[in-house]
């Protein structure tokens, strides 16, 4: 993979993304590329020419470490995992939850403040559930925040 440092690449943390066809439709349509990494096999339609499948080896966070040293700015993440999301965001890089979330370097501590906490008050049985289902409003947010995300890249002189 090779990429000019003024091209927008857009990096999904794919194994459990839910929001990969809008991922798809949206970056088709401003003809940017997409790298989905994954520690397995992952079927990508093929007509995708500006997606590419990158397969890491198996590994807690090798995935996430992957994305992290590449994120930069003019690249979006997108991704539900907070470490990775704070690591991007101290790189440059545009990082997008599915939810529609823009991580960004005045909300970043306190949300990796509170994932670690919920993380704690899980392993001590205290808390026992987890996140909500994602919605059709997560689906529709995410859109949006990734429709603007791109839009601001081109804006800033970077390029599909």
């Amino acid at each position: 993979m090779s990429e000019d440092n003024n091209q927008i690449i857009l990096f999904v943390d794919a194994d459990a993304c839910p929001v990969k066809a809008e991922i798809y439709k949206v970056t088709e349509r401003h003809g940017v590329k997409v790298l989905l990494v994954a520690n397995s096999y992952m079927m990508i339609p093929r007509d995708l020419t500006h997606v590419e499948r990158i397969v890491v080896p198996s590994g807690l966070d090798v995935a996430d470490d992957w994305i992290a040293e590449r994120a930069r700015p003019g690249s979006i993440v997108i991704t539900a995992d907070i470490p990775l999301a704070s690591r991007s965001v101290n790189a440059g890089a545009i990082t997008i939850a599915p939810n529609g979330k823009l991580h960004t370097a005045n909300n970043i501590g306190n949300t990796l403040a509170t994932r670690n906490l919920m993380d704690s008050l899980r392993s001590s049985g205290q808390v026992t559930g987890g996140p909500a289902p994602f919605s059709a409003r997560d689906r529709s947010s995410f859109l949006s925040s990734l429709e603007e995300a791109i839009t601001r890249l081109k804006r800033e002189g970077f390029k599909p």
